[in-house]
């Protein structure tokens, strides 16, 4: 082979090298820009989740798998989130178990709202069966004042526990983030 052909082969090999390196660089960026851009995509699709969250602890149950499995579909994106809030997202453990407390509280607070409302309905009926000497009707409205009461006792502890059992296996080794 003369110099001249040598030289135009070598030159074309090393264009050939040149557009390579030029569409692997590309390549990165346009998969840097699509790592951005799913980054910025679950952020935005948690940010409700977050704020309902924060509002009723009952959000966590219905949230928290949907970010497990987009945690595991997408470990680079929520890595980098993680990163920048200084915890795992969308929900820390903290979170969970600020959650947790929060619906004990609320649930003390409502069970004790709920007694006082139904001695005063209790009272009151009492007062009444008393002033109509025992009248069957009374009677009557006295003891469902009393169901009433525990129906709406039973359904609510019912809610209770199935929540409180929720955010505490979210609390185990295991079900985090």
């Amino acid at each position: 082979m003369n110099l001249p052909v040598a030289f135009i082969v070598l030159l074309a090999g090393a264009a050939n090298l040149w557009a390579l390196l030029q569409v692997v660089a590309a390549l990165r960026r346009t998969h840097e820009q699509m790592r951005r851009a799913r980054t910025l995509q679950l952020l935005t699709a948690f940010a409700p989740a977050i704020a309902a969250a924060a509002a009723d602890p009952r959000a966590l149950l219905a949230w928290q798998p949907l970010a497990a499995s987009s945690r595991s579909m997408f470990p680079d994106e929520f890595g980098v989130l993680d990163r920048a809030l200084g915890g795992p997202f969308p929900f820390s453990q903290a979170q969970i178990e600020q959650a947790h407390s929060r619906w004990t509280a609320d649930w003390l607070a409502w069970e004790q709202a709920h007694d006082s409302e139904y001695k005063l309905r209790a009272a009151r009926a009492a007062a009444a069966l008393a002033e109509s000497g025992g009248a069957a009707l009374r009677r009557a409205e006295a003891d469902a004042v009393e169901r009433e009461k525990l129906e709406r006792y039973q359904a609510r502890y019912g809610e209770y526990v199935k929540v409180a059992k929720g955010l505490q296996a979210l609390m185990s080794p295991g079900t985090g983030n």
